[in-house]
């Protein structure tokens, strides 16, 4: 077969086309096996600015762009489109070589030349006048522009960029991978972090950027790639191009086109993903639609492979923090490894049901669980009239799962000496010492009706890993949506795989931790100096919607769970769109009402009714807005409930949209004393350290729901407005 290679836009083009072309399509490129390419007729176009850029027929009105190189036998396909869709696309583009990656870059250079028209006469282009330094670039030298694999002969173009703006508009005309070094260099990256994160991960030796730059050969550094170098920079181009093995892969891609992320990852993500071993447990972080569940899921593809063949099924855990979000990873698994003996290689299961499972097979017979926090409470309301002593039930709660549990403090000696960092009420010895009354009071009333909480169940399940020793269930553990965690729950984890290469592989991102969970992951013997990523550019969101939604965490101090500060500098979408659209109504009924009306112009658009999400902070809210549309004639169901299947508008809760995205997302309800939900918020004056955490819970809560949104987002409320949205008349 040619060495074939699949540009992602030819493949998201694909996805596009009805059944019979998409038919039609896949036999004519598989005549590429077997050299059989020979027979087909690749078209030259008149007055191309790439003579390898050619065109093929597909039927009467469409046809596929492919890039055919003079000498060699590599083939990559670029586009499919209308015939004279094609025909004007082939014509504009040329096919170059970056000089920083070595990876293949599309050129559109006639609108490169009218961008770069009257520009290359400007004087003062270069560093050093005072209107240079106040453009987007002037703070950067030519010489770190031209390491970075900017052509020296768009230099002019690029240092007259005065804004982000100005950069944007010419996003769908600058080569892509030049796009990304100044994408990442204007969100405030330095230019040896965009070397490292978006110009190494491409080469073969990524550490460190080369010493120095060679002088380009010509008046631009990209050139034309020939002969054996066109493969090798198809190779190079991990992110963008897919080399297709043989026709059975061939196969395979095209019959799942959606599901472009089981083939194209970024090169930060493949690094990785696919890193052959890491010396101890290894983090990956980043904001929303970065893609730390795509490289959970290729990681643990990776490491299924790198078994021995006689690991037993089950060899793997790929685990998160609830049942739903467990559900979305096996379904993903199951798209990405669709052979069953590997996949049973790596089992999916929630912590919470896994350590319910070993304390059950320890036990004999399951734990009774007390799940509801309000019978919790009132447990704790009764341990403290009984010791008699004025703490609140809430405080109690939280002093005993923040404070007891989180270390595992089996004592009152080892309460008195305990740390209590990040709690807002200072108590002292005679104080400590009410609470650890109430604290045994409460166990003894579990104990005595054999119930459990599931944070117990999770540390007695560690417990009972750390006394069987050497002998530990999982060869090798993978976490998605680690930010919300307990100590307890990753004292469990860390006992279920022994200490050592690629013993856990942690995804999350602490600013949607929407549970308040605060840990050390150092202090529970997971250390991941050295060892930890954080993924920057946004795949799922557009650049409005990113702006605003991150607009609302702008103040927040957000911890890495390693005892330092996140960030979201250099945070970025790779998309661009519409304005998230804000709306206030009078009353529930005139919200729900404008709501079904925007829906209803996004199905009429094309939008499937799957494709649109609803999040509200409360249930019977969703219920409401789902029965308006119903009868509205627009199908809708809310997740959770017994009748959610088939096709329909997915309403949920704001913590049950966590992990899923849409084409087009409404956040309702977003009222003042409904987000934040009161009841959410632990009272100021019982503990306001603690009120503050619940607060920050409630903003990435909304930081959530909001950035589940791909193309379009539509926040509203009625009455007053939520105190997290300060501009309520305009983004």
């Amino acid at each position: 077969m040619a060495a074939l290679g699949i540009h992602k836009d030819f493949l998201l083009e694909f996805a596009t086309l009805e059944k019979p072309v998409q038919k039609r399509v896949h036999e004519v490129f598989d005549k590429f096996r077997e050299h059989r390419h020979a027979g087909l007729h690749l078209e030259k176009l008149e007055k191309s600015r790439d003579s390898r850029i050619r065109t093929i027929r597909i039927n009467q009105f469409m046809r596929g762009v492919v890039l055919a190189p003079e000498v060699g036998d590599s083939f990559l396909l670029l586009k499919v489109m209308p015939h004279d869709d094609a025909i004007a696309w082939a014509v504009k583009h040329r096919a170059t070589v970056n000089s920083a990656t070595q990876g293949i870059e599309l050129r559109d250079d006639i609108a490169l030349e009218r961008a770069t028209a009257g520009i290359d006469g400007l004087a003062g282009h270069r560093p050093g006048t005072p209107a240079e330094a106040e453009r987007l670039f002037g703070g950067v030298a030519d010489k770190d522009l031209i390491k970075l694999g900017i052509d020296p002969d768009l230099l002019p173009l690029v240092r007259h960029l005065g804004t982000e703006a100005h950069l944007d508009a010419l996003h769908k005309v600058l080569p892509e991978q030049q796009y990304d070094v100044l994408a990442g260099l204007a969100a405030g990256m330095k230019p040896e972090d965009v070397w490292r994160e978006v110009v190494a991960v491409q080469l073969e030796q990524p550490s460190e950027p080369p010493r120095a730059a060679p002088a380009p050969r010509a008046e631009t550094a990209s050139v034309r790639p020939e002969r054996d170098d066109f493969s090798a920079a198809m190779a190079r181009s991990q992110g963008r191009i897919a080399l297709v093995s043989g026709p059975d892969e061939l196969t395979d891609i095209l019959s799942r086109p959606f599901d472009a992320w089981r083939i194209f990852l970024h090169p930060s993500q493949r690094k990785l993903a696919y890193r052959s071993s890491y010396t101890g447990p290894a983090r990956v972080t980043g904001g929303p639609g970065t893609g730390k569940t795509v490289v959970a899921l290729h990681r643990a593809l990776h490491l299924a492979r790198q078994l021995p063949a006689d690991a037993p099924d089950g060899s793997i855990l790929l685990t998160t923090f609830t049942r739903d979000l467990a559900a979305d990873l096996l379904s993903n698994l199951e798209l990405l490894i669709p052979e069953p003996a590997l996949r049973a290689k790596v089992r999916v299961v929630n912590v919470d049901a896994l350590a319910n499972q070993i304390v059950r097979e320890d036990r004999g017979a399951p734990p009774a669980l007390v799940a509801a926090q309000k019978e919790i409470l009132t447990r704790w309301s009764r341990a403290a009239q009984r010791v008699e002593i004025d703490f609140t039930d809430v405080f109690l709660d939280q002093e005993w799962r923040h404070v007891i549990l989180a270390q595992d403090l089996r004592s009152p000696e080892a309460y008195l000496k305990a740390s209590r960092a990040g709690r807002g009420t200072p108590l002292g010895p005679l104080k400590r010492a009410q609470v650890w009354r109430a604290v045994e009071a409460f166990t003894q009333e579990l104990r005595r009706a054999d119930e459990w909480t599931f944070l117990q169940v999770c540390a007695e399940a560690a417990r009972i890993l750390q006394e069987r020793g050497g002998d530990r269930p999982f060869r090798h553990v993978v976490v998605d949506e680690a930010q919300d965690l307990h100590p307890a729950q990753w004292s469990m984890l860390r006992a279920l795989v022994a200490p050592g290469s690629d013993d856990l592989f942690i995804a999350g991102d602490t600013h949607q931790r929407i549970y308040g969970n605060r840990v050390s992951l150092r202090g529970l013997g997971i250390p991941v100096a050295g060892r930890s990523t954080r993924l920057r550019i946004n795949y799922r969101t557009t650049k409005e919607i990113l702006t605003w939604s991150t607009r609302l965490l702008a103040d927040a101090l957000v911890d890495d769970m390693d005892g330092g500060q996140d960030s979201l500098v250099g945070y970025r979408s790779a998309y661009r769109g519409a304005v998230p659209e804000l709306g206030g109504a009078a009353d529930k009924s005139a919200e729900i009402s404008g709501l079904v009306t925007r829906i209803s112009e996004w199905t009429g658009t094309g939008v499937a009714p799957h494709e649109i999400g609803v999040a509200v902070r409360y249930v019977q809210l969703g219920k409401d807005i789902a029965q308006a549309l119903n009868q509205a004639g627009v199908p809708a169901l809310v997740l959770g409930s017994s009748s959610a299947t088939g096709d329909g508008v997915r309403i949920g809760t704001m913590h049950r949209m966590k992990g899923l995205e849409f084409r087009c997302m409404a956040v309702a309800g977003v009222n003042d004393a409904v987000v934040p939900m009161q009841g959410a918020l632990t009272p100021e004056a019982v503990d306001p350290q603690q009120y503050r955490e619940d607060l920050m819970g409630e903003l990435s809560l909304l930081f959530v729901a909001c950035t589940r949104a791909r193309d379009a987002l539509r926040v509203s409320w009625h009455g007053a407005a939520s105190p997290f949205l300060p501009e309520q008349a305009t983004v």
